[in-house]
């Protein structure tokens, strides 16, 4: 018998069922963290944000609160009408008619587009519901009816409604009120019912009284009395016992969750609220292993992940750099294994492609790294580490930074491989001069010679002609092409500072600096510094590419060398 292909109805239908809708309360439940608010315009350029994520809800705030949340909820609802993607508009109030009616004003700019979201809640916890109602929380027939009434003027002013019961984990021996609630609910016209773990205590250990267990039973009953509703399950999930993001996984894999809700890098209250893109990249990487169903999957534009988790991190609260996902961590390695391996496969340390979210694989270099490691940050900045070398280069760079346990930055290392590099090493200069003469001596190391060197110049010119002359024994002609000086401060004590550019035998210049309270020692080891680099320059560049800029950000902090280098 030849099977019919599935109507297009039923392929939308089975998408719909298999895809995960994601809200975003990090406006409005993030925001409700200590120290996590933001001003104006930030709120609505995260907004901007979430519209590029391809969030599929964004609850814009609590406009009852202030007029400036008001003023926030209503611009957001504006401005995500000119996004390429547009978001449902959500915003939370209380059951009461005011803020209903103040909420249905907020979000009028999205009514027309179908794209409004009034999200409104009550207590259903035994030990919240007299914290919160007051004398009002032994009526549970007048909050059934509260509920009904609320709900149905949302629904007639045009927008669709969320309703939560609050406090969903530990409704104990309410269900049969929950469910009359989430009943007048979904009587009234509400299409998405949230089931909150309020105070995130609830564990897949307490067996039957799990809340996704009770989700099962409310689903079963709610499709049971409404068989032409299309109602759509969601989890909020705090993050008390640090289980929010596996009880929002849970609630999806196990139970009914269409919806899932949450804040980009875990942000709310108290513990926070289960991490969004921790749940996104989840269900990512295991939405396939459902026997016999197609996939779970989300709309998410997953490479936008890290640019909002930056944005959380930078203008809400500080992200740890351990953080699961999203965290500088969570791409950087710095143990020699680690980095050996990384190096031949990305994927041999990392459970997805971190590309995939915006992010690379960076590696810190620290004392376990190796020399596998050293030369990859070298080559990679355009300069030559031969196999051989490899292992003196990285232990050399571990001896210089021998105290810094948490490692060392790219820039640093770079620093450390042009010490182990340049051919002129001085540990202190001497001069003097007699008439037409002048003498110099360097203590060090000067190419092939190490000790003390003395040079000699006859003439009307400094000291300085003496050492471009021993330079240019060993090295080539060089030009200098100019050469400044100025004084670091105030006082017999200030320091010179000198600055010389000079023409290198292969023909580019190269500009160094040099620092002392004597200018014409300051001068000299300018001149070496601008050798220095020529040299390497010269010898260690890789077909001559070097990326100048980073040679540049690479000696910052060097004793005697400014950041600086020029080739023409």
């Amino acid at each position: 018998m030849i099977q019919k292909a599935p109507a297009a109805n039923e392929i939308l239908r089975c998408e719909q069922e298999r895809q995960i809708k994601v809200f975003d309360t990090t406006l409005r439940d993030g925001q409700q963290c200590p120290g996590a608010g933001m001003d104006f315009e930030q709120n609505i350029e995260y907004a901007r944000l979430a519209s590029m994520l391809k969030v599929d809800i964004l609850e814009a705030g609590f406009p009852s609160a202030s007029s400036t949340d008001f003023r926030i909820v209503h611009t957001i609802a504006e401005e995500m009408l000119h996004m390429e993607h547009m978001p449902i508009v959500a915003a939370l109030c209380q059951l009461r008619e005011e803020q209903v009616i103040k909420t249905i004003e907020s979000l009028q700019p999205a009514i027309s587009r179908g794209k409004a979201r009034l999200h409104t809640y009550v207590p259903v916890d035994p030990e919240l519901m007299p914290a919160s109602l007051g004398r009002n929380a032994d009526n549970k027939a007048g909050i059934a009816d509260d509920v009904y009434r609320m709900v149905a003027m949302a629904v007639a002013a045009g927008l669709e409604v969320q309703f939560s019961p609050e406090g969903y984990s530990r409704m104990r021996e309410n269900f049969d009120f929950v469910t009359e609630c989430i009943r007048a609910a979904v009587a009234a016209g509400a299409t998405i019912i949230n089931c909150p773990d309020t105070i995130g205590g609830a564990c897949s250990l307490e067996g039957e009284d799990y809340f996704v267990a009770k989700m099962r039973r409310h689903a079963e009953i709610i499709e049971r009395e409404f068989p032409d509703k299309n109602v759509t399950w969601s989890v909020h999930c705090h993050n008390d016992l640090g289980l929010a993001v596996p009880n929002t996984i849970n609630a999806v894999f196990d139970g009914p969750a269409r919806q899932i809700e949450g804040c980009i890098n875990g942000i709310g209250e108290r513990a926070g609220n289960a991490s969004l893109e921790q749940c996104i990249m989840i269900i990512r990487q295991f939405g396939e292993r459902q026997q016999g169903s197609e996939p779970f999957f989300t709309g998410i534009a997953a490479e936008k992940i890290q640019a909002i988790s930056d944005f959380v991190n930078q203008h809400m609260l500080p992200r740890q750099p351990h953080w699961p996902v999203s965290g500088d961590n969570a791409a950087r390695h710095s143990s020699g294994g680690h980095t050996n391996a990384i190096l031949k496969n990305p994927m041999a340390y990392q459970p997805f492609d971190l590309g995939d979210i915006g992010k690379r694989i960076t590696m810190l270099f620290g004392p376990l790294s190796g020399g596998n490691h050293a030369k990859s940050i070298i080559e990679d900045y355009g300069y030559v580490c031969t196999d051989a070398e490899k292992a003196a280069i990285a232990q050399y760079i571990k001896d210089k930074f021998s105290e810094r346990r948490k490692g060392v930055t790219d820039e640093e290392l770079m620093g450390a491989y042009f010490e182990y590099r340049k051919p002129i090493s001085i540990d202190r200069i001497d001069y003097g001069k007699n008439a037409n003469r002048a003498t110099v001596r360097l203590h060090g190391r000067f190419f092939d010679r190490n000790g003390e060197i003395q040079e000699e110049h006859l003439g009307r010119d400094s000291a300085l002609a003496a050492v471009k002359r021993a330079i240019e024994d060993k090295f080539g002609f060089i030009e200098i092409l100019s050469h400044q000086s100025r004084s670091e401060g105030a006082g017999i004590n200030a320091n010179s500072r000198s600055r010389i550019v000079i023409t290198a035998p292969n023909g580019k210049q190269y500009e160094g600096d040099g620092v002392d309270q004597d200018i014409e020692v300051a001068a000299m080891r300018a001149l070496i510094d601008a050798t220095n680099r020529a040299y390497i320059d010269q010898h260690f560049s890789k077909d001559g590419n070097v990326n100048k800029a980073s040679m540049n950000a690479a000696v910052v902090g060097k004793a005697h060398a400014s950041p600086v280098y020029r080739a023409s």
